[in-house]
């Protein structure tokens, strides 16, 4: 990242991103189409991060717990998802970005996961930038599904349960070749975390913006950014 004279600026980031509804909500347009602005967003943010030195970044699009929503919405929500997906394919892969996806994949369509399966196999020599998309995801589901998996390799003699550790069960979960995140930011002022990245997280900085999804741009996540380099990251340890 361009140095400042302070701490080094984050590697991962990751995003809540938040108010699409609420801000089409403001404007007397149906829901949905807050959530096209916010997919456009997406795009500004991502092609902002390798100037900042952002080198991987994960945004939260769907939850587990999203289906709960109209079925209007959620299968709005998907129909912009597979669009998304064949619409920006190919700028994705010629702008050196990596997409991949996590959460939970058999609950979506068959279409929208042959395009996630596609998608992550164009861009999987990219190396510029690292996008992760959290689809059907939810943190607590994740770890309920690696130790599920965890559990059978040890049922089935292939691991001990004497070498259960962190590091062990970190190669189970969807994130399994991210490295941690440096800095969650989450939009539209709310202060709650919503199942989110929750073990890999466990030593984040957290920023909460008021700022709808939207209108984050890229002038606000750089300024994010660059206030992390001056925050004093001690891991648990205290200071000499």
């Amino acid at each position: 990242m361009p140095g400042n004279g302070r701490g080094p600026g984050p590697r991962h980031v990751a995003v809540i991103m938040d108010g699409n509804g609420r801000w089409a909500q403001a404007r007397g347009r149906p829901r949905l189409f807050g959530h096209h602005a916010g997919a456009r967003r997406v795009r500004e943010i991502v092609s902002a991060c390798p100037a900042l030195g952002v080198e991987y970044l994960t945004v939260f699009a769907f939850s587990t717990e999203n289906w709960k929503r109209t079925q209007t919405e959620v299968a709005g929500l998907m129909n912009l998802f597979r669009r998304y997906i064949t619409k920006e394919a190919r700028a994705l892969r010629d702008e050196g970005v990596r997409v991949r996806f996590i959460g939970d994949r058999p609950r979506l369509d068959a279409k929208l996961i042959e395009l996630m399966d596609n998608l992550e196999a164009l861009t999987a020599h990219n190396t510029r930038i690292h996008l992760t998309i959290a689809l059907n995801y939810g943190s607590r589901d994740e770890v309920s599904r690696a130790i599920k998996e965890l559990a059978g390799d040890v049922a089935a003699g292939t691991l001990s349960p004497d070498d259960v550790t962190e590091q062990t069960l970190a190669r189970y979960l969807d994130t399994r070749v991210l490295p941690d995140p440096d800095l969650v930011i989450r939009t539209s002022g709310e202060a709650r975390i919503s199942n989110f990245l929750l073990w890999q997280s466990a030593y984040a900085e957290y920023e909460f913006v008021d700022t709808l999804w939207p209108d984050f741009t890229s002038e606000i996540f750089a300024g994010i950014v660059k206030a992390y380099c001056g925050r004093d990251r001690r891991f648990g340890g205290a200071k000499p």
